[in-house]
């Protein structure tokens, strides 16, 4: 085998390796962006529990409307995040 081979395999593996780490790089940034929804939107749940709990309401409409606060947030922050 000459030099240049070992070169070509061993840039090969360089390559796959990049391709590899790229990838779970990507993986591990779409959980974030996955776990990051699921605290906003839990802790605009709460958050809206604990004032209709607080102000004793018979309809929990404060947590309804804390909830689909906390989805429209959540979705807002994923699609200004995953912006190219």
């Amino acid at each position: 085998m000459n030099h240049q081979d070992e070169n070509q395999k061993v840039k090969s593996k360089t390559d796959g390796l990049k391709a590899e780490k790229q990838s779970l790089n990507t993986y591990a940034k779409y959980t974030g962006v996955a776990f990051q929804m699921m605290a906003i939107i839990g802790l605009s749940a709460y958050i809206g529990y604990k004032t209709d709990e607080y102000y004793d309401h018979k309809t929990q409409w404060v947590t309804a409307l804390a909830c689909v606060l906390g989805v429209i947030l959540s979705i807002y922050q994923t699609i200004r995040q995953l912006k190219p």
